[in-house]
């Protein structure tokens, strides 16, 4: 092999390893909460701040598996965003629930990241009521890191869930956790995974109406608090707008509804780094 071609083959190792290396660091430091963490997914709970953990939708298998034991027909849903518009940011996720006696199973996978770094998460869930008032879920997770580069590469399982409950008409209180037991993923930078406590409450103003306020606090990390509305027009049409703390972003988005068809957009705002469209379609059979 002759020398010029070892040294160019040299310099474009050289050159990935150091553009992996800015993005694993642009990544850690601007996006600090991503790594390793439960992505909040789902552009109903984006576009309401992602105070969502009082909902019985679909997207409960990320933010409180309590919420699936409302789901009374076979649902498939995809999810697909640009954080911050860039490409290498992107976000996937798939969800699929299943009701069978006495709950619903939920399973889920979503992908973050490109070919040089990603992060996907594989879930198995599972939702019930006990009594009329009171729903909770379990979740357990495989979680796998991939870093090219001789960065490394390793999995792990961890454990989430939650509970919902309604004390009065329209009044829901829920609390959430995920990673209890404190799980670690050994990779070349050793980041543990978080572990993060997510209590809410949310309230139905007659049909058409939802509010909710949450707070999530991960150890070693202050409090954030986030705020959610949602109103239905027509049966069909559901317009929504949220807010968050630590960092400040804003949200809105709309939801339509059609015979089992669920689609829904949303924009957050970044005050930094900017927009994140996203976009969720579901299928209730």
């Amino acid at each position: 092999m002759r020398l010029s071609s070892i040294y160019k083959q040299r310099e474009i190792l050289v050159f990935v390893t150091r553009r992996l290396s800015f993005f694993i660091f642009f990544y850690s430091l601007l996006c600090p909460a991503f790594a390793n963490e439960n992505h909040p997914l789902g552009s109903r709970a984006a576009a309401m701040g992602n105070s969502a953990v009082t909902i019985f939708d679909i997207w409960a298998v990320y933010h409180n598996q309590a919420g699936l034991a409302g789901i009374n027909s076979i649902t498939a849903a995809i999810h697909y965003e640009n954080r911050f518009n860039i490409s290498e940011f992107g976000l996937r996720a798939a969800a699929l629930a299943i009701p069978v006696r006495p709950g619903t199973i939920g399973f889920s996978y979503s992908f973050f990241g490109f070919a040089k770094y990603y992060e996907s998460k594989t879930g198995i869930a599972f939702g019930r009521y006990f009594g009329e008032k009171v729903a909770a879920g379990l979740q357990v997770n495989y979680l796998h890191i991939y870093i090219a580069e001789d960065y490394g590469s390793s999995g792990n399982l961890t454990a989430e869930g939650g509970f919902i409950a309604e004390p009065a008409e329209g009044l829901l209180v829920a609390a959430h956790v995920y990673n209890p037991t404190g799980t670690k993923i050994k990779t070349h930078y050793s980041e543990p995974v978080p572990t993060i406590f997510r209590f809410g409450i949310g309230y139905r103003f007659g049909r058409d109406v939802f509010a909710s306020v949450e707070a999530e606090k991960e150890i070693d990390r202050k409090v954030v608090f986030s705020a959610g509305l949602e109103a239905g027009f027509y049966g069909s049409i559901y317009l929504r707008t949220g807010i968050n703390s630590a960092p400040v972003q804003n949200s809105f988005g709309v939801g339509y509804f059609y015979r089992g068809l669920n689609a829904d957009i949303a924009f957050t705002n970044h005050q930094v780094l900017g927009f994140t469209p996203q976009i969720s379609v579901s299928y209730t059979f």
